[in-house]
């Protein structure tokens, strides 16, 4: 199989030195909207590798208003089965200090204003999100971080909270009795759509405050996230690197998880034709399927 891999940068990564090859490819509109922005493509070790910026290169998409469904479709029409998200994000417990680096393993999902299924018309889908992540593209990550001795933590629930306003102390100590390690507005629907799409995600929040509940540390602000983003978007970079450097040799071409045809036990319509699913733009989303004849 070819490995194609999709990067999703967050706030301080808007561009990616470390690839070969590069150019902007244009920003095509598609059956769900324009994409953030153009995606950025370039090599690393012969891989192909496509970055977009979540939020514009110009920060002009807040967390609720990114468009997940056009992003996702985007890079799924490039090919990328591989998905890497970069993100900022608050801790909310005392030993993962701004500056870390958390490799996500699990989800609360508390967004209320967005659109969170590509299979919302005609052809309906349950996908389990109860493992929400490529576990064997987790571990790649830290393999990765750990050979650039990046301090890193393998596995942590991630609170996605709607924004874009920052939490109330009551709020924050609330996802703390959950036993959320860190909170952020932008992993969800990212993950669940591209589980949808049958692409291995898996997710890096950076680590960039205490969010408010830390009563030694002061309140969060854009300002200070901005300075510890910027301070660490050159490990992300590197991280980024070393993990597509190894991926092919150390992922098992087996599939894993499930993901790869997550699709073939989710979809509980009964009769829908490649012409239904392409009506609804699906044609690339569920691209397998359409190939398979399904």
């Amino acid at each position: 199989m070819t490995v194609k891999i999709g990067i999703i940068g967050g706030s301080g990564l808007y561009d990616f030195a470390e690839m070969q090859e590069k150019k902007w490819l244009p920003r095509n509109e598609g059956p769900f909207g324009l994409p953030s922005d153009e995606i950025l493509f370039g090599k690393i070790n012969e891989t192909e590798v496509f970055f977009l910026p979540r939020h514009g290169r110009n920060h002009v998409y807040s967390p609720t208003t990114v468009p997940y469904k056009a992003n996702i479709d985007a890079l799924k029409r490039l090919g990328c089965n591989v998905l890497i998200s970069i993100s900022a994000a608050g801790s909310l417990r005392e030993d993962l200090t701004p500056g870390m680096f958390v490799i996500v393993d699990q989800f609360i999902d508390r967004t209320f204003a967005r659109e969170k299924t590509f299979f919302d018309k005609e052809v309906v889908a349950h996908v389990s999100m109860a493992q929400p992540i490529c576990t064997s593209t987790a571990k790649i990550v830290m393999k990765a971080a750990k050979s650039l001795s990046i301090k890193t933590v393998l596995g942590g629930t991630y609170l996605a909270m709607e924004g874009p306003q920052f939490s109330s102390y009551a709020e924050s100590q609330l996802y703390r009795s959950w036993g959320c390690d860190v909170i952020g507005m932008t992993n969800m629907p990212e993950a669940k759509l591209a589980r949808e799409a049958e692409m291995r995600y898996t997710s890096v929040a950076m680590v960039t405050d205490f969010d408010c509940w830390h009563e030694a540390e002061g309140n969060v602000e854009v300002t200070d996230i901005i300075k510890v983003l910027n301070e660490n978007a050159s490990n992300a970079k590197l991280l980024i690197k070393a993990f597509v450097e190894n991926y092919k040799k150390d992922y098992s071409q087996e599939i894993i998880d499930g993901i790869d045809n997550v699709l073939d036990t989710a979809i509980i319509t009964q009769n829908f034709s490649e012409e239904t699913l392409k009506k609804y733009g699906l044609d690339a989303i569920a691209s397998r399927i359409i190939n398979e004849g399904k």
